[in-house]
């Protein structure tokens, strides 16, 4: 018995610690953000109730159908709702009825509304589409963040180790009286140095991690890491094409654009169903009444009609149209037309601003993808030539020739250009995937 329960144990302590080793990838972050995204939530909810609109145009089309029922007790002087003879005796009476009315026409309101309805949810569903885009584009942008933190936290612990090796060296130096104690005191406050560095790249590297898991909406902070994995610089031939070859291809796919053609659709359909009202409305009813009274007699014989007598004894048809022509209602039928107006002037303006914006952002795009190939570029000459200053300070100041703080400098120049590495090359990948994305391409790491 106590054999099973040390395996149960152990076996729930290797479950526990593989769901804390859990290691995500971009693709299972971009996944999750997608299917957990609160704001994503909402912007379905709200292309259900599009759909739901929907339903309601149509159902403006279809007759109307509608029965009532009635029953009163009176006493003292009233008419028998049976024959509409005056009585002044108490009687019970009943009546029931069924009306359908159809719109004919309605100045092509309700065709206009469920015309609305279709292109609401085609916008809904460009806004949903949108928001996951932006979404996939920001997790990239903080799965990046995290990986770059962690490079630059592995090159510090890198260059501490050299610096341990180089103090310990230098130790034996000054207790072997070739070099002054001064040195060593360099050498101890470059480590310092670096030990500080180090402690703030694993804050880095903590908080965006943080700021990740927060994108994802996940809570359990400790437990959460992105897999252990580096990437080089992607080949990309997205350069080959124009900026303006890329904004072109853009607009014909990006659903910020599509949103904001659909806004101007919806607000000419608001203006057609505004004009609308101003048109004559024609319907057509028909209506079945029936009615029962406690005091409607036989004529001939004297004796209470039977109730169910009485319902097609008592019953009717009646068929009739009803035309209401729109005279005057106070402006608010002109007025309403005029903000139609104003709303699809304002949303055309909106959709050549947002092309606007487009072009600005591909243009900024582009332009960052020169720029941060020039900066990673450059800051690879940088590091090598820190690295090949860094390796000859270090036989000067071995053969004594350097003083401590002279190479505790050049090292210092490896630190921040190895890091300038880092960065740039973060950068540069982050900056291709953007312009990639402006381009139609999927936001894949390789």
């Amino acid at each position: 018995m106590k054999y099973k329960l040390t395996l149960l144990l152990l076996v729930f302590g290797m479950i526990s610690l593989s769901a804390q080793l859990k290691k995500w990838t971009l693709e299972e972050c971009v996944t999750y953000a997608v299917e957990n995204n609160l704001s994503i939530e909402q912007f379905r909810l709200d292309l259900e109730n599009a759909k739901i609109d929907k339903s309601d145009a149509i159902g403006n089309l279809l007759p109307t159908l509608n029965g009532q029922l009635s029953a009163q007790s009176s006493t003292g002087l009233s008419f028998n709702p049976a024959n509409n003879e005056p009585v002044n005796i108490t009687q019970n009476s009943a009546s029931g009825s069924l009306t359908s009315f159809v719109t004919l026409f309605d100045g092509l309101r309700n065709y206009n509304q469920i015309q609305r309805a279709k292109l609401n949810a085609i916008a809904s569903q460009y806004r949903l589409d949108n928001l996951v885009d932006d979404i996939r584009l920001n997790v990239a942008l903080n799965y990046l963040s995290v990986l770059s933190n962690k490079e630059s936290l592995k090159v510090f612990e890198a260059q501490y180790a050299v610096t341990e090796q180089d103090l310990k060296r230098t130790q034996e130096l000054v207790e072997s009286g070739v070099l002054p104690r001064g040195d060593l005191l360099e050498i101890e406050a470059t480590a310092a140095n670096q030990e500080q560095q180090i402690i703030n790249a694993r804050n880095q590297v903590l908080i965006s991690r943080i700021n990740l898991a927060q994108l994802l909406q996940i809570t359990d902070y400790e437990n959460f890491d992105i897999a252990d994995e580096e990437f080089e610089v992607p080949p990309s031939d997205i350069l080959n094409n124009s900026a303006k070859s890329i904004f072109a291809k853009a607009l014909s796919f990006r659903n910020d654009i599509k949103f904001s053609e659909s806004n101007v659709a919806l607000a000419e359909k608001d203006l057609q169903i505004a004009k609308g009202a101003a048109l004559p409305t024609l319907g057509a009813f028909i209506n079945y009444n029936t009615r029962y009274s406690d005091q409607f007699f036989d004529p001939f014989t004297g004796d209470l009609i039977p109730f169910k007598d009485q319902l097609w004894i008592n019953d009717g048809i009646s068929l009739g149209a009803r035309l209401d022509i729109p005279i005057f209602n106070g402006f608010n039928t002109r007025n309403s037309i005029k903000r139609s107006k104003i709303s699809l002037e304002k949303a055309k303006l909106q959709l050549e601003q947002d092309k606007l914006d487009l072009e600005t952002n591909v243009n900024q795009a582009y332009v960052d993808v020169e720029n941060t190939a020039k900066t990673y570029e450059a800051s690879l000459k940088t590091l090598e030539a820190r690295r090949l200053a860094y390796d000859y300070a270090r036989e000067r100041y071995n053969v004594g020739v350097m003083n401590a703080f002279d190479f505790s400098q050049a090292q210092a120049r490896v630190d921040n250009a190895a890091a300038s590495v880092i960065r740039s090359k973060y950068d540069y990948i982050f900056r291709i995937k953007v312009l990639e994305f402006y381009f139609g391409l999927p936001i894949v790491l390789d």
